[in-house]
């Protein structure tokens, strides 16, 4: 079978699971777990208590044998059964109890820190899911959240448990016998070297196991969403043998080498404990024919072996999860730790009802990670209820200047005003619910029509959100859906059209009444007729709104009471139509090369 190799990236992304264990980062994750210390104390006590129980089963074995079997003393051996049976039942408890708290604090856990990273992601800048896929955010939310979960529940504690009881088989076996116990130790040696070393290659192969299923993944999932190009092209063959003979076939190789692996290590142990137990048998048994111990030893010895080495190869398992939390918590507290770049100041007043006077103020922007200048010196005025028109070729900082005024960034220099009020000056919250935002390629939410109508707006009544969507053209549409105002539709809005999606996002904005508009490419990606509707609908959405328009379309930017033409970052020209027509610069040359419809 020929060697495949996945991707680069995909193999040096999982090699980030490979971190070894850092003080810093477990006090860090052990803190998610602080509010429930009274409950873990709990459960460690109920997991020392039935840890006590499983190791007290083979000594009641020595007691029955010597104390009641030996000497036909009948009593003592059915008091000896009753206590054997009595740590059963109280191992049996224990462990019930252990679980159903662990199993609460874990979900606990998950819903904590899965609240405390969805509460940061929403209040991340839009700078940061600029370089952050949401592929990465989800893995990060979904899969290394569980990660966390099941080792500080249960990791943890298994750890706790199988170093408690050897400790307590140790004590056990040199209390019964110390040549004995000498002889099983020392198996110990060739032990720890099978588990070093097989610790050593299984991470290698589990980590190769797991680029390969990132690259199935990853495959898998660009093949999916790609599935109209793909079928466009007819590529379905071609694809499908790029999918069984590399990608698939590369993680069958690595599983049945990962496989292999495993199938070493069991086998492994069980042959050290069969040598052990051959020991003891043979050097025990010439001791219980010498009279030296007796058989009651001899066979708690051998059920303890059968138990001693479980914790060991529990606690080589371990050392995998210890690794993968790290990887993991590191990620986790990596996301926690990305700095909110926009952030409402300590005394940040909330902004009083708006008229919608809009002032740039010597502004300019650069990205954190570019000193490039997107805006250089923006000087605007715009005045309440006047709506704007912002024009210019792709690049030329037009979002960027509306982004600014929503305060998604903030300026690198300068200041935006808002009724004369410095947008740092006042809360988020209390500007964007006066705002409304409607972009060339409109989100909607998974539900009803009637539910993303009112997304900006939920104490709206049903009259109200019917009339919004007739001021905008979207009732006759909505009317001849499946069910109407409640058909659902799907996430992102799939079963409706481009245009469709628009004229609700369109109802959602009129709905929430913003006091200024701002329309991003609003109408580029329908279709004419749609687009004749939407025109009609702007003059209700501009009436009494002060409202910023970028678009190509010439009917919506005539109709603006300015111009603006941004170029390079900076304002070139301004004025309506006809004056920048009769100016003949930038503006004229646009529009004979690319607004003329």
């Amino acid at each position: 079978m020929t060697t495949i190799t996945p991707p680069s990236y995909i193999v040096q992304s999982e090699e980030q699971y490979d971190k070894s264990y850092d003080p810093q980062v477990a006090r860090r994750l052990f803190a998610f777990a602080k509010p429930y210390t009274g409950r873990l104390i709990l459960s460690m006590f109920f997991m020392l208590g039935a840890s006590a129980a499983a190791v007290a089963g083979p000594y009641f074995v020595k007691l029955a044998i010597d104390n009641g079997l030996t000497v036909h003393n009948y009593a003592a051996l059915r008091w000896i059964v009753l206590a054997y049976l009595g740590a059963a039942v109280l191992q049996w408890i224990f462990i019930y109890f252990r679980v159903n708290i662990m199993a609460w604090v874990g979900q606990a856990v998950i819903y904590d820190v899965r609240l405390l990273l969805f509460n940061h992601l929403q209040e991340l800048s839009l700078g940061f899911f600029s370089n952050y896929s949401v592929g990465r955010v989800i893995t990060r939310v979904v899969n290394d959240v569980e990660v966390l979960r099941d080792f500080l529940t249960w990791a943890v504690l298994a750890i706790t448990r199988d170093v408690f009881t050897l400790i307590l088989i140790i004590l056990a076996m040199l209390g019964m016998n110390l040549r004995l116990a000498l002889i099983t130790f020392s198996i110990l040696p060739i032990m720890v070297l099978a588990t070093i070393y097989f610790r050593r290659i299984s991470r290698a192969a589990y980590r190769k196991v797991r680029a390969a299923i990132s690259w199935v993944n990853s495959v898998l999932a660009e093949n999916v969403n790609g599935v109209r190009v793909v079928q466009a092209f007819s590529r379905q063959k071609h694809n499908y043998e790029q999918f069984a003979n590399y990608v698939n076939r590369y993680h069958l190789q690595r599983s049945v080498h990962a496989a292999r692996i495993a199938s070493f290590f069991g086998p492994t142990v069980d042959a050290l404990g069969a040598i052990a137990t051959m020991l003891v048998v043979w050097l025990g048994g010439a001791a219980v024919l010498g009279e030296q111990i007796t058989a009651g030893v001899l066979v708690a010895f051998i059920l303890y072996i059968n138990r001693f080495f479980e914790p060991i190869r529990d606690l080589s398992r371990r050392f995998n999860d210890l690794q993968s939390t790290m990887a993991g918590g590191e990620r986790i507290l990596a996301l926690l730790d990305s700095e909110i770049e926009v952030k409402d100041a300590p005394d940040a007043a909330s902004l009083p009802p708006l008229r919608g006077d809009v002032c740039f103020e010597n502004v300019s922007f650069h990205y954190a990670d570019d000193p490039t200048l997107v805006l250089d010196g923006i000087n605007l005025d715009v005045h309440a209820g006047e709506t704007v028109a912002l024009v210019g070729e792709t690049g030329a900082g037009k979002t960027t200047l509306v982004k600014l005024l929503s305060r998604f960034h903030d300026p690198t220099e300068g200041r935006v005003l808002v009724d004369g009020f410095d947008l740092r000056t006042v809360t988020q919250q209390s500007l964007r619910s006066q705002m409304g935002i409607v972009l060339q390629d409109p989100f909607l939410f998974d539900g009803t029509v009637n539910e993303n109508i009112l997304f900006g707006r939920l104490d709206a009544t049903e009259a109200e959100v019917v009339a919004a969507a007739q001021a905008v053209g979207a009732h006759e549409f909505v009317k001849r859906l499946r069910n109407g105002y409640q058909t659902s539709v799907e996430e992102g809005g799939v079963v409706l059209s481009v245009g469709q999606r628009q004229l609700i996002s369109f109802a959602r904005a009129l709905l929430a009444d913003p006091r200024i508009l701002i329309l991003d490419e609003a109408t580029s990606s329908v279709d004419t007729q749609t687009g004749q509707i939407i025109q009609r609908a702007l003059a209700t959405l501009f009436k009494g709104r002060t409202s910023f328009v970028i678009a190509h379309r010439l009917s919506t930017i005539t109709n603006a009471d300015r111009i603006v033409v941004i170029e390079g970052g900076k304002v070139v020209e301004q004025g309506t139509h006809t004056e920048l027509l009769e100016l003949n610069g930038k503006y004229a040359e646009l529009y004979r090369t690319g607004f003329q419809e």
